[in-house]
């Protein structure tokens, strides 16, 4: 029996091992995706990614704070139809408020610290997605959902 716990494990994994996701936001009349850099809190409650205010993904946001995010282990080779895991986050997206900036900055720098020129900019914000949901795919077709809250 796979446990909560075990499932966790796994999630924490790959999102400490990948610095990059397929971000997910709602265009006027299509969904947009964008890769985007990522880091995650202690306790994966809450993903934060960096993102010109001019940008498209940005523009959508203020639009629609509702979001996807995929994060996987391929290597581009054959083995990853069986090998590969893909994790996809569900949740909502906020810019970061000033009186937490800091803090989201630093976890997100720990991660990218080639960032912090871009972050530091004023036309640059930093985007909280708080998760509701991750859904874990492994070995081709095993679909595992976990609720977060």
């Amino acid at each position: 029996m796979i446990t909560s716990e075990k499932i966790f494990k796994r999630i924490s994994k790959i999102l400490n091992s990948q610095l990059f996701g397929v971000l997910a936001t709602q265009g006027s009349k299509y969904p947009y995706t964008s890769l985007v850099g990522i880091a995650n809190t202690s306790n994966y409650s809450e993903l934060i990614f960096a993102t010109p205010r001019g940008s498209r993904k940005y523009q959508n946001l203020t639009k629609s704070t509702h979001v996807s995010i995929l994060v996987d282990t391929r290597l581009n080779e054959i083995s990853d139809i069986m090998e590969a895991e893909a994790l996809t986050a569900l949740g909502s997206a906020i810019e970061v408020p000033e009186q937490q900036w800091k803090d989201c900055a630093n976890v997100f720098l720990s991660k990218h610290p080639n960032l912090k020129e871009f972050i530091e900019t004023p036309q640059c914000s930093l985007v909280k997605i708080t998760v509701d949901k991750y859904i874990l795919v492994d070995h081709f077709q095993n679909v595992t959902e976990i609720d977060v809250k």
